[in-house]
């Protein structure tokens, strides 16, 4: 079996924290979004090799860190794309790796961008025993969340019916971009031929549904789509689960650290008071109270109170710093 990790968004909602960052690289704890995935993947024997789809504009980056880490199934997969209006879309995306790397075999697609609280194994399980394309399924609680994602009907464990990104949903149990294809449901480049939708796979799942049976893995556990500042926070809250992370290297003084705070290395906060805030590497925070913040690396905030902000890498924002 094979795995496909996408990687290749230019998370434009998240700039610009990723500007020149793959959101998948964001710390959350001590590790990053996408660590977690590969962590899994690596540890299933079923699955031998683990291709990473981006694009060329961070493909020096992932060669980079894969190289630095322990991680052994993982290699780079590379769409030809630098520019976000280039994409050929996550289905053209995955028909192109398909063909690029002579993939002929079950496949498993997880998003890079998600945090998933259940164990992967246990997803690939559920797909083996249902031996059809299966997907995980996620209750947002809400219609209003819910049109944002594709929402699923099920009956029992079977999708009946699929609507990606519905006006009026009619379920709040959505698709989370976690899915298992078997070999003759690599049908991408039959569905692209047909003219349908390139960008969202749910598009492809939606098709899917309509020619071949789809099951549903549900789940309780905990899930975010880090595509925007406040749900990469969500997932930074529960991986510090209300605590604090400070690297050995980083200075705090005369400073208050409250609930899912991360001060990063060389970080300096002094005099300060932060909450649901994430200072990254070498930035420097005096005199402020800032909270739902990120503050990236090497930038400066001096005498100001900052909630729900941005401050983009080597960015300087004081008020009559001494």
């Amino acid at each position: 079996m094979k795995a496909v990790v996408l990687a290749g968004g230019y998370a434009t909602r998240l700039w610009p924290i990723t500007r020149h960052r793959p959101k998948m690289l964001l710390p959350v704890g001590d590790s990053t979004v996408i660590d977690r995935i590969f962590a899994e993947l690596e540890a299933d024997d079923r699955i031998d090799e683990v291709f990473v789809s981006t694009n060329e504009a961070f493909a020096e980056e992932f060669e980079a860190y894969l190289a630095d880490s322990a991680f052994e199934k993982p290699v780079l997969s590379v769409e030809d794309t630098t520019e976000e209006d280039e994409k050929f879309g996550v289905v053209g995306a995955l028909a192109q790796l398909v063909a690029r790397e002579g993939i002929d075999d079950d496949l498993v697609v997880v998003a890079g961008d998600n945090l998933i609280g259940f164990d992967v194994a246990d997803f690939v399980d559920f797909f083996e025993a249902k031996g059809g394309p299966t997907l995980a399924a996620y209750d947002v609680g809400s219609l209003d969340k819910a049109s944002s994602y594709g929402v699923i009907d099920t009956e029992g464990d079977r999708v009946v019916d699929f609507r990606e990104k519905p006006a009026q949903p009619p379920s709040t149990l959505v698709s989370i971009a976690c899915y298992g294809f078997p070999r003759e449901a690599l049908r991408f480049e039959e569905y692209l031929a047909d003219g349908n939708n390139p960008d969202e796979p749910g598009w492809f799942v939606q098709w899917l549904v309509e020619h071949d049976e789809v099951y549903a893995f549900p789940f309780d556990e905990a899930w975010f789509d880090i595509g925007t500042p406040e749900s990469y926070l969500e997932a930074v809250a529960w991986t510090l689960d209300g605590g604090t992370l400070v690297a050995d290297d980083a200075e705090v003084s005369g400073s208050t650290l409250g609930a899912n705070v991360h001060v990063m290395s060389g970080a300096r906060v002094v005099d300060s008071t932060l909450e649901d805030t994430v200072v990254f590497p070498n930035a420097t925070v005096v005199d402020c109270e800032i909270h739902d913040s990120i503050v990236d690396e090497e930038a400066r905030v001096e005498n100001i109170d900052l909630a729900g902000a941005l401050l983009g890498a080597h960015s300087q924002l004081t008020n009559g710093a001494d």
